[in-house]
C-alpha cells in the first residue's frame, strides 16, 4: 500500500530516518540541513557529536521551537523557530557559506522537485511554481561531502525519481541518497540500490511509482516508521 497519503506523516517519517543516518555518523560532523522536510531532522538528532548547520548563520540548531520556546531571533534556513543546544554560535551568512564552499560541511540534506536516474538533482526552482530562487543549494550540493535529497516520493501522483530531470538542474551526479517515505536509495557508481523499504509496502508497489531502474539489497531492511 502507498504511504504518504498524510503529508505530514510522511515527513516525519524521512525525516526519523535521515536522523538515523546522522547519528550513526562517527566522529565530529558539521551537517547542513535545507527547507522543507529536512528542516525536522533536528528534532530526532541524538548524536552528540553532530552540530547542525544552516547557511542564514546558526551552527549548533535544536529541535523546532513551539510556544513559550519561541525565539524569531533563533530560526533555521526555512525562517522556522528553533531552539539552541549546548555549543551554539552564530556566525555572519557568508561565513556560513565559506564553511560549505572550503569543504567544512560533511553532509547536505536537501528536499528536491526531481531526481533522475544519473543523481542529477532538481530543486532549486519549479517554473510553474512560487519559489523565491536559488538560495543556498548550489553551493551545498557541490561543497558538501554527502549529499543526502529527503523528499516526498511523488507530487501530485507523478514520479519524483525520474528518468531524466525535467525541471531546471541544480546539479549533475551529486545525489548520494535519496530518502522518501517509500524506501532509501543508495547512488553508487552508476547503480542506484534500493536498501531500505516501508514496513507496509512492496518493491513492486515501489517500482510502480518510480521511473528510475533500481537494483535491490537482498534482503532490504526496513524503515523507522
Amino acid at each position: 500500500m502507498e504511504r504518504g497519503t498524510d503529508k505530514d506523516a510522511a515527513a516525519r517519517m524521512i525525516a526519523k530516518n535521515a536522523a538515523e543516518i546522522i547519528n550513526k555518523m562517527d566522529g565530529v560532523h558539521l551537517i547542513n540541513l535545507g527547507i522543507g522536510v529536512p528542516s525536522q531532522i533536528s528534532d530526532f538528532i541524538t548524536n552528540e557529536n553532530i552540530y547542525l548547520h544552516v547557511e542564514n548563520g546558526m551552527i549548533g540548531i535544536g529541535p523546532l521551537a513551539a510556544g513559550d520556546q519561541i525565539d524569531m531571533q533563533c530560526i533555521n534556513a526555512g525562517r522556522q523557530p528553533v531552539m539552541e543546544i549546548e555549543g551554539s554560535v552564530y556566525i555572519d551568512s557568508s561565513e556560513a557559506f565559506g564553511m560549505v564552499r572550503g569543504g567544512h560541511v560533511s553532509m547536505t540534506v536537501l528536499g528536491s522537485f526531481q531526481v533522475d536516474q544519473e543523481g542529477n538533482i532538481a530543486n532549486w526552482i519549479n517554473p510553474k511554481g512560487s519559489q523565491l530562487g536559488v538560495g543556498g543549494a548550489m553551493d551545498l550540493v557541490k561543497g558538501a561531502n554527502m549529499v543526502v535529497i529527503a523528499m516526498t516520493h511523488t507530487n501530485e501522483g507523478k514520479p519524483k525519481l525520474v528518468k531524466k530531470c525535467t525541471l531546471p538542474i541544480t546539479a549533475y551526479h551529486e545525489a548520494d541518497v535519496v530518502i522518501t517515505e517509500l524506501g532509501i536509495f543508495y547512488f553508487e557508481e552508476g547503480t542506484v540500490i534500493l536498501k531500505k523499504i516501508a514496513p507496509d509496502t512492496t518493491i513492486e508497489y515501489i517500482r510502480s511509482v518510480t521511473e528510475i531502474d533500481f537494483e535491490t539489497a537482498d534482503p532490504p531492511g526496513f524503515m523507522i516508521v
